[in-house]
């Protein structure tokens, strides 16, 4: 016994276990079980009120007419014709004989014991009805009145009975009105029958109309979540066909944009993994091969010895470039990148980042140019060490992507509460299709030249975090320019710096 319980305690749901309804047919099922249904307890509703309202309609119209004809008729007899019994039962017999609307109304002439002595009709005479009205009427001598199967008859009838006295105030008899509701009853339930088959056919009207809504928003949906579920087994690129220029459009729009975005984002990974695979094969090619070299002494000639160290020295130096620009950019991914945030003079890094690339390039036959305004405040808050990271791949990218340009400008200037920093390059530019996805993490473009293409991506999140912008302007034929702009602050202590993280 305490194996089963123990059992049973361990498949318990837990308190955050959300729990899902599987209703047959779907969302097909569910929209129609649950607007029907709806539909039909609304319509229910409105019959019922339909039915109690004409009925009570009809009954209280037939009501108020008996009653008006048994007041008249009898405060007529009240005041004419009840001096005495033989006067009222003559005037009764007179008004039987005469009466007109026997097809319509039986008029009953009663005695002061409940007996039928003269009736319009003439089949009810000598009887005592086995009605309600009679009974409380000449009881309470007040007017009384029923509603129900007629015992002799046995047809629905309602009746109003009136106590007649005489000049004495001693009763002497009542008078009784009674009309058949077939007819009224048969108009009541026509009215009901009509509104039923209205309800059935507003219900058939919407059963196709909710046909067409599961033809025009349904299917397209049930086609998005095939194409969602294609797109997850990892069938990129796939596009919906838009139907219409609504909601569903717009979601069929959302999911092409993100399909396609997709497909691209795919590419460029798959991109990235061949070219960082052949970035890294070069420089571990040329490392292996000198070291094999160095170590079976093949590199006798001391220049020889002193050039391949150097090899090794700037290809292993590249491998470190490339591993740290993967490091950060897993930084900045999982917001995890430090800044080590304190006050300091934006210009001195700049500078120290064009004085290293300074000589390299002058090698490379390219000019550098550098422009500042000494007498300038450019201090910033950040972290200098990443902003000269920024600057030293933004020329890096300059000599790499410009070289055939044969010049680089380098500038710095501060503008209100802002420093910009542009580096422009002359080479042959970036293709304006291409221009919005330098940024972008992975790209590379139509460029060959080496490179992991995320240096520029992690150089824009560095920016960013500190509170500026990265902006690229280029044209083809024409170079292009990188524009850095980051708050300005006054200068400060730059001996207390402190570490911030910046998600």
């Amino acid at each position: 016994m305490k194996k089963n319980h123990r059992r049973r305690r361990r498949h318990a749901p837990a308190d955050n276990e959300i729990k899902v309804q599987h209703t047959p047919g779907g969302l097909k099922g569910r929209w129609l079980v649950n607007s029907v249904s709806f539909i039909v307890i609304i319509l229910a509703a409105v019959i019922i009120f339909v039915s109690v309202g004409v009925s009570q309609y009809y009954y209280t119209t037939i009501r108020n007419n008996l009653q008006g004809r048994v007041n008249t008729t009898a405060a007529t007899f009240r005041n004419y014709w009840t001096s005495s019994y033989d006067q009222f039962y003559s005037s009764a017999s007179r008004y039987v004989v005469e009466y007109e609307s026997k097809d319509k109304l039986e008029v009953q002439f009663l005695n002061q014991y409940s007996r039928v002595i003269l009736s319009t009709s003439g089949l009810t005479a000598d009887s005592i009805p086995a009605t309600g009205d009679v009974e409380k009427a000449l009881s309470t001598m007040e007017n009384a009145s029923w509603i129900g199967e007629d015992p002799l008859s046995g047809e629905r009838v309602m009746s109003c009975t009136a106590p007649l006295f005489t000049e004495n105030g001693d009763l002497i008899g009542g008078l009784r009105v009674i009309t058949s509701l077939s007819i009224a009853e048969r108009q009541i339930h026509q009215i009901i029958l009509l509104a039923i088959l209205a309800s059935v056919l507003f219900i058939a009207l919407m059963l196709l109309s909710n046909r067409y809504f599961i033809k025009t928003i349904l299917e397209p949906v049930v086609r998005i979540n095939e194409i969602v579920r294609e797109i997850t087994a990892g069938r990129y690129g796939m596009r919906l066909q838009k139907t219409y220029d609504d909601e569903i459009g717009q979601l069929c729009d959302s999911i092409n944009s993100m399909s396609e975005e997709i497909a691209r984002a795919e590419r460029m990974k798959n991109d990235f993994i061949s070219s960082l695979s052949h970035e890294l094969r070069t420089p571990l090619t040329a490392i292996g091969g000198w070291s094999e070299t160095l170590l079976a002494g093949g590199a006798e000639d001391p220049e020889e010895l002193v050039q391949g160290l150097e090899i090794i020295q700037k290809e292993a130096g590249r491998l470190t470039s490339m591993v740290e620009e993967l490091m950060d950019y897993a930084r900045i991914e999982s917001g995890r990148m430090r800044l080590t945030v304190e006050n300091f003079d934006l210009s001195l890094e700049l500078y120290e980042a064009v004085y290293m690339y300074e000589n390299l390039l002058q090698k490379e036959q390219i000019v550098l140019d550098y422009d500042e305004n000494p007498e300038e405040n450019y201090f910033i808050s950040g972290d200098r060490h990443r902003m000269k990271q920024v600057f030293l791949n933004v020329i890096d990218n300059a000599a790499k992507y410009g070289a055939d340009g044969g010049k680089i400008k380098v500038s710095i200037a501060r503008r209100h509460n802002t420093i910009r920093v542009k580096v422009r390059d002359y080479g042959p530019g970036i293709p304006e299709p291409e221009l919005p996805f330098v940024k972008e993490k992975f790209y590379k473009g139509s460029s060959k030249q080496r490179g992991s293409g995320i240096g520029l991506s992690v150089t824009d999140e560095i920016v960013k975090l500190h509170g500026g912008t990265l902006e690229i302007k280029s044209r083809v034929g024409e170079g292009t320019i990188v524009v850095i702009t980051v708050p300005a602050v006054q200068p400060g202590n730059p001996e207390t710096p402190q570490e911030d993280k910046h998600d």
